[in-house]
């Protein structure tokens, strides 16, 4: 057997074959690049010594399962991830080819890093390196990895709502989050719900030239920019009725946590952001406006001509993908309907405007004092030397609704991403401590477990 450095350097070279794989659910055209990172999955987890593996279908893409159940009266453990990744555009801003992963700086740079092939390698390898050196684990363990989490995880829904009897568990563990600073241990205990969706304005039967029927005849681009401005001021407060009614401001000791945490709000500004200014609601700070605000983001619009040169026409139709970040306690099938009502009543004569919805989850929260977060906290500040801080993250992880609403069972969110890891976007990166010390974080994570069940 070899030695703990040895195999964490062994399973990085293994991260990046898996890396080299492009995975992107939503791109019909990678499918079988999906179905082979999920053979890969499911290969990882019989060579970390599950003694049962499938693959499920609920969806196009399959889930992952597997099991080990050796470790009797012991608490069971639900380890999730995800294999599948986004698209890479736009790929002239990668320094180097997204599938084609390269180690700078001490950083793996490589489309699904550590969004998420990263930290769910780091869960399946503490567990191989636990079952090597002791042929058996502190505590049982249900794998369940899917290949949809970036095109909403509809099948991962479908599935635990059935509540299986595989599933049962005492807690869910998701490495799928971030550090709050390099070298911080962070749990995060709370993410913002989505509703996504588009927003389709349609009006002449034809596009129409802009000359012979420009200003009698209704621009749907120009429509769904006065929609836009209705649903949002510039301030960054949301217009639609009822969407602030359940929201749940954060408990003063949780605000004066955040008021300690090593922050700068310039560096933040110059070197995450990169941008003149913050903008959002005045009088609220920026963990209030990403952790605990909702907001309305708009992520594209489609419509006309957009190609090189001059085409003057005002266009039949028009697009906008929007989506709304939802907080505790609010419910996505209820903001669906106030974003409705809100369209209506904000449209331009002249055009029909609806909204088609494409995916939701809800918001969530976790309580700190749960013995399984608490063991987990314990555990990171072993492994980093630096006593753990609890965060919330402006992302959305839906699985963790599902995991408390379906299962009765709270999720554990050991993040080892960091901040400017550029998740979603160009030249994403996993810090390679980071994946060596969530190795050991987990492994020590189980023992405290086994220990103290």
């Amino acid at each position: 057997m070899s030695d703990l450095n040895s195999f964490k350097k062994q399973a990085l070279d293994e991260l990046l074959d898996l890396l080299r794989i492009p995975s992107i659910s939503t791109l019909p055209e990678n499918k079988a690049d999906v179905q082979r990172a999920a053979d890969c999955v499911e290969a990882a987890l019989k060579t970390a010594g599950m003694t049962r593996t499938e693959q499920i279908q609920r969806g196009t893409h399959p889930l992952v399962y597997g099991e080990w159940l050796g470790a009797a009266g012991k608490p069971t453990l639900l380890l999730y991830g995800h294999y599948d990744v986004q698209p890479a555009d736009p790929l002239e801003e990668w320094k180097s080819p997204p599938f084609e992963p390269e180690i700078r700086d001490n950083n793996i740079y490589a489309r699904g890093a550590t969004d998420d092939k990263g930290q769910t390698w780091i869960l399946i390898k503490a567990v191989e390196w636990l079952m090597r050196r002791d042929g058996r684990l502190p505590v049982n363990v249900r794998f369940l990895i899917e290949g949809e989490e970036e095109v909403g995880g509809e099948a991962i829904e479908r599935y635990v709502s059935e509540k299986p009897a595989q599933l049962k568990a005492d807690a869910a563990v998701i490495c799928d989050s971030e550090m709050f600073a390099p070298g911080l241990p962070s749990i995060c205990t709370g993410l913002r719900g989505i509703v996504y969706g588009e927003l389709l304005v349609e009006a002449a039967k034809q596009d129409l030239h802009s000359g012979v029927y420009g200003g009698a005849a209704p621009n749907p681009i120009m429509a769904i920019a006065e929609i836009l401005c209705a649903l949002k001021d510039k301030d960054g407060h949301i217009l639609i009725p009822g969407v602030y009614d359940r929201v749940v401001e954060p408990a003063p000791a949780e605000k004066e946590a955040w008021a300690s945490l090593p922050f700068n709000e310039k560096e933040y500004l110059e070197k995450e952001i990169g941008a003149t200014a913050i903008t959002g609601e005045p009088g609220y700070s920026v963990f209030d406006k990403t952790w605990a605000r909702p907001t309305l983001e708009v992520h594209g619009i489609r419509g006309g001509f957009v190609g090189d040169g001059a085409k003057t026409v005002i266009p039949a139709r028009a697009l906008a993908k929007i989506s709304l970040r939802l907080v505790a306690d609010q419910r996505p099938e209820e903001v669906i309907n106030q974003l409705k009502a809100a369209i209506a009543k904000v449209t331009p004569k002249g055009v029909k405007a609806e909204y088609k919805h494409l995916h939701g989850a809800g918001p969530s929260l976790v309580n700190p004092d749960s013995p399984f977060i608490k063991e987990s906290a314990l555990a990171m500040e072993e492994v980093f030397g630096k006593k753990t801080v609890y965060i919330r993250s402006g992302g959305s992880i839906p699985i963790v609704g599902l995991f408390q609403t379906h299962l009765g069972m709270p999720s554990v969110l050991m993040g080892f991403g960091l901040p400017d890891d550029n998740l979603h976007s160009p030249n994403e990166k996993f810090h390679v401590p980071n994946f060596y010390n969530g190795i050991d974080a987990v492994i020590r994570y189980m023992e405290r477990l086994g220990a103290n069940a």
